[in-house]
C-alpha cells in the first residue's frame, strides 16, 4: 500500500496534467460546435477505416475457406470421373464379351477385341486404327463391329496394328436387308452426316416403315447374318425407279468409338478358293 501511495505522489504532476488534458478535450469537443463536428468526422473516418480493414480480413478468411472447400470437392469429383471412366471401359468390354458369346452360335466365326487408337469422322474418306494385327490373328478383309453394330472392314494389317475402312467411307459397301425380309440392298455412306447412311438398290416391292431395323444380309464372308446396322428414317424413289433408297440412322456412334471386335471367318480361305474357281471356270480363255 505504501508503495502504491509513493507511486501516485511521485507522478502526481503527470496525473494532474492528464486529468486537465482530458478535461480540456471534453470541453473543447462538447462546447465548441465546430470542434465537435471535426471530432465526429474524424472519428467516423477512423472507425470506417477500421471496419473496412476488418471486413476485408474477414472476407478474405471466409473466401479462403470456401476456396479450400471447392478444391476438395473438385478433387473428389475428378477422382470420381476417373473411376467412372474406368468402370465404363470395363462395362464396354463386358458388353462385347456378352455379344461374342451370343454370336458363338455362328460356329464359323471368331472374334478379337481391339481398342481404337485413331479415328476420323469428318473426312471424305474415313479410316480407323486399332491396336491389334497379324500377331493377334488379324488379316485384311475382316469385318469389324462394336456392341451396337457394324464399324467397317480391315484394310491394312501390320504386326501389332491395323487400319480399318470405316463405314463412313464411300469406298465401303455392305450388303444389308430389312429385318424379317429377304430382299437386300447395298449400304453406303453419302459423305454427309456421320450418323447416317443410305441403303440403295432395295427392290420397290419391299414394304418398310420408319423405325424398321436394318441388319447384315449374310451374303458376305466378312459378317454373319443379322448384325444390326441402323434404323429407317426416310426414303426416296422416282416414279420410274425400280428401287428404293432408304436413309438409315446408324446404330454405331463413330464419334465415341473406343472398343471394337474384329470378326474372323474360319471358312474364309475355303470360300475364296471356291469363288476364285468360279471366276476361273467362267473365263473361256482359262478353260483350255
Amino acid at each position: 500500500m505504501r508503495n502504491l501511495l509513493n507511486f501516485f505522489l511521485r507522478y502526481s504532476s503527470w496525473f494532474v496534467f492528464l486529468f486537465y488534458a482530458l478535461l480540456s478535450c471534453y470541453l473543447l469537443f462538447t462546447r465548441n460546435p465546430y470542434q465537435h463536428h471535426v471530432y465526429l468526422t474524424s472519428a467516423n473516418a477512423v472507425a470506417s477505416g477500421i471496419y473496412e480493414v476488418t471486413g476485408n480480413v474477414t472476407s478474405y478468411v471466409g473466401l479462403r475457406d470456401i476456396n479450400d472447400d471447392l478444391q476438395r470437392r473438385n478433387a473428389a469429383l475428378e477422382a470420381e470421373v476417373v473411376m467412372l471412366r474406368t468402370q465404363n471401359k470395363h462395362l464396354r468390354q463386358d458388353i462385347l464379351q456378352d455379344s461374342l458369346r451370343s454370336l458363338d452360335s455362328v460356329g464359323r466365326f471368331e472374334f478379337v477385341i481391339a481398342s481404337v487408337i485413331n479415328n476420323s469422322v469428318i473426312r471424305p474418306y474415313n479410316y480407323i486404327t486399332i491396336d491389334k494385327g497379324t500377331a493377334d490373328g488379324l488379316a485384311p478383309e475382316m469385318g469389324v463391329m462394336d456392341q451396337n453394330g457394324v464399324v467397317g472392314v480391315t484394310n491394312v494389317v501390320g504386326k501389332h496394328h491395323s487400319r480399318i475402312i470405316s463405314l463412313l467411307n464411300p469406298n465401303f459397301r455392305l450388303s444389308c436387308k430389312l429385318r424379317g425380309n429377304s430382299a437386300f440392298g447395298s449400304l453406303v455412306w453419302d459423305g454427309r452426316n456421320p450418323s447416317e447412311a443410305l441403303l440403295e438398290e432395295l427392290p420397290k416391292q419391299v414394304r418398310f416403315h420408319k423405325g424398321d431395323t436394318i441388319i447384315t444380309s449374310g451374303y458376305s464372308a466378312m459378317f454373319p447374318e443379322g448384325i444390326p446396322v441402323g434404323t429407317v428414317i426416310g426414303s426416296t424413289r422416282g416414279e420410274d425407279d425400280n428401287f428404293h433408297t432408304l436413309r438409315i440412322r446408324l446404330l454405331t456412334d463413330f464419334t465415341t468409338l473406343s472398343t471394337v471386335k474384329v470378326i474372323s471367318n474360319r471358312d474364309i480361305v475355303d470360300i475364296k478358293e471356291v469363288e476364285a474357281e468360279e471366276v476361273h471356270s467362267s473365263n473361256p480363255a482359262d478353260a483350255s
